[in-house]
Formats: structure tokens, sequence, C-alpha cells
């Protein structure tokens, strides 16, 4: 067995409490581990959801895993789950057949509970006019789905607008976790102190809000000490604008930066955001997973359909067209491409559903994904989103899944 890390070293990535479990154990004592401190509410608190099945162990966390996650360069070898899969593989696969209850998924370390789809909003206003939009979140609300995901830059803040109308109009505030992010609108870029503050300001005037569940910080921004960042989401925080904070395409090494701040009292972040699908893997199967996991952040992975490439609509140059979906999307159209959508097919065929939504039910399958993020331009494709999560994928559908798109 490898060698475990130092209690303090492993604080420092997130994983001193379950250290101390493990050695409790193994002397026959244990004591619950104190709960961390709730930051108040502005609204009435949603009621507590089961800890997420996705959970990181102490006992497989080396010195050899966190040195890669560290110092660049370093190697490691994955050790495998109980049941003898590879890291990242839930150990109930087994439990094969559709789920009648779809159980909701705690966001990392907060109170926030979600259906484990996000529904991505960067179409509103965009390619989904505004009474479309509306629709789509119609529909997806009827469906079960309560956790949205937007951004002040999307459309220049046009999708936060139609969000702010539709919650207005139907008066389901509480009814739903909203996440947006701050870094990238032209009017208040990076996240320098001020920048901060005036985004949060501007997003809620167009959410029609007084608080934002989940913000994110857009992008890491070098030219901004991470510990100012912070201190302006602990202030955010304290006055109630602002429940959680989540980290958008950060690497490694700045979360860890950021675990090290949070011990000495700044504001944990709860989730990531990060690229990551059938065809996009390696980016976050490196240290960024193992971090994650070891740090307890919830993952929401964009571009979970590879740009509309998962779905099936793109087999060949023909059905590819001039806009910006396309073009991104036309990456994939090739040999690889083919041979993984040939995949989804036929297991599509077993299930009875669409190829997207096996793309998206590989992802829930993996430890850490709460809620990947996936967008929709017409209201009846929302159920073939939300169809995944009800969707339980065979240890074979998996492993057969994982090596045609390594």
């Amino acid at each position: 067995m490898p060698q475990l890390l130092p209690l303090r070293l492993l604080e420092s990535v997130g994983l001193r409490h379950h250290a101390a479990a493990v050695a409790a154990d193994a002397d026959g004592t244990s004591d619950p581990a104190p709960a961390s401190a709730a930051r108040p509410a502005t609204t009435s608190p949603r009621p507590p959801a089961p800890a997420s099945a996705e959970t990181f162990s102490a006992e497989t966390f080396s010195a050899e895993a966190f040195s890669a996650a560290a110092v660049p360069g370093a190697t490691f070898t994955e050790p495998s789950t109980d049941t003898g899969g590879p890291l990242d593989i839930d150990p109930r696969l087994e439990r094969t057949g559709p789920l009648s209850i779809i159980a909701p998924r705690r966001i990392g370390e907060s109170d926030l509970a979600v259906y484990p789809l996000s529904l991505g909003a960067s179409v509103f206003g965009w390619t989904a006019d505004g009474d479309t939009s509306l629709a789509i979140l119609d529909r997806f609300a009827a469906l079960g789905g309560d956790f949205i995901d937007t951004a002040d830059s999307y459309v220049g803040g046009r999708s936060e607008v139609l969000i702010g109308k539709w919650m207005h109009e139907r008066g389901n505030r509480d009814d739903v976790v909203v996440a947006t992010k701050v870094g990238r609108h032209h009017e208040n870029p990076g996240l320098g102190s001020v920048s901060i503050v005036r985004a949060v300001e501007a997003s809620l005037e167009r959410l029609q809000t007084d608080h934002i569940d989940l913000l994110y910080f857009h992008d890491d921004d070098p030219e901004v000490p991470l510990e100012d960042s912070l201190a302006t989401a602990e202030w955010l925080i304290e006055t109630g604008k602002v429940r959680y904070l989540g980290a958008s395409n950060f690497s490694a090494d700045r979360l860890i930066e950021a675990r090290v701040l949070a011990s000495a009292g700044l504001p944990k972040f709860v989730a990531i955001q990060t690229q990551y699908n059938l065809m996009h893997r390696a980016e976050f199967e490196s240290a960024l997973r193992i971090v994650a996991a070891a740090q307890g952040l919830a993952v929401m992975p964009y571009y979970a359909l590879a740009n509309g490439f998962l779905t099936g609509k793109y087999r060949s140059k023909s059905d590819l067209s001039a806009d910006a979906r396309s073009v991104r999307a036309s990456a994939y159209v090739n040999r690889k491409g083919m041979r993984v959508l040939a995949v989804l097919d036929r297991i599509a065929a077993e299930h009875a559903v669409s190829p997207a939504s096996v793309a998206i039910a590989w992802l829930l399958a993996k430890r850490t994904i709460v809620a990947p993020v996936a967008s929709a331009s017409r209201p009846e494709q929302v159920d073939g989103l939300m169809a995944a999560a009800g969707i339980r994928l065979t240890r074979a559908q998996m492993l057969e899944l994982d090596r045609v798109s390594e």
C-alpha cells in the first residue's frame, strides 16, 4: 500500500478529515468530523441532500498521486477501486436498469442539492430567441430540472435577462439553483475586486434576484492575486449576495493554492467547471481530476456533448455548416469520432434512448461528476438531456466507451 501523505499536506488538498477517519478506524475508535460552518442564506434553506456517492478515499490517495498534481512532470500509477475498475468509474455500475427516481446530488461542501443535469443557457438570446428560451426553461422545470448555468458574458448579458424574466414571471426563484460566472464581460473584465463587485451587482439586476446561488470565476486571472479575488468573494458571501463559490477553467495548481488560502479563512471553492466529454478527456483526466476528488469539489463538465457532435448530428463534412457550433464540432468528424458514434448508437439502441443521453450518462457514471452542463436550442431537445440521469450503463458499456474514446 502506498505511503499516505502527512495530515498537514492532506489538509492543503482537502483530505485531513478522511485521513483522520482512516486512522481512527485502524485503532478501533472513531469521532465524527466537525461540520463545516454554513454561510447564512438569504432564502429559506433547501432540504438537505444525501451525500454524493462520488467520494474519494484517503486510502487511495498516495504521495505519488499528489506529486503529479503539484509537480509538473511527475508520474504516478492510479489505484483501482475495490471492484477492480478504474478510479473514476462508480463501483455501483453493476446495478443496471433505468432509475425510476432520480436522486439529487450535492454540490461539494455546500447545502445545494440539484438534479444531475445543468441546463446551459449560453444559447439563450442567440440560437434560441426569447420565446424559445422561456419554453426551454419551462420544459426543463416540468421534467424536474432545477439547476441553470449561465454567465454575465453570454450574449452580453441577454442570457441572464431571459432567466431573470422567466423566474420573475413563474415566481419560482426559490425552486431554482442559479449559477453564473464573472470575469469575461467586456464592462467588468478580470477578477479584480472592483470588477467582481460590479459584475455581481449587474448580474443580480439582470437575474431579478437578491442572491446568486453559485458564483464561478469564469477564468483564472494571473494579473490579480488569488487572495484578493477570494477576499472580495468573501465579502459578497457575507453580505448575502453570493451563497457559494466555484472556479471555471482553473488549473490543478491554482486549485491547490486556493485551498491553502481557504485554510487561512478565505472561502472555499465548492465546484469547478472544465471541458470534459467523450471526445475531450485528457485535460480533466490528469492532475485536475485527482485534486478535484481530493478537495471534494463538484465537477460540472461543460461542452458535455462536444458542441453537438455526440448527438449524432454531424456524421460527415456535408452535415457541417458555417455556424460557430459546426465549426467547433468539425474537429471531431474523423475516424475516431465515427468509431465513438458507432458505439454510442449501439448502446443507445440497447437502452432505447438517444446517443446524447448515453454520452451524458457516461459522464454521470464518473466519480466527482455532479451535473454536466448541456444546452438545448428547442424545447423538445430537453427530454433527451434529462433522460441521461435515469440511465444505468453497465460496466462493460462504460469500459467500451472508455476504450473507443481514448
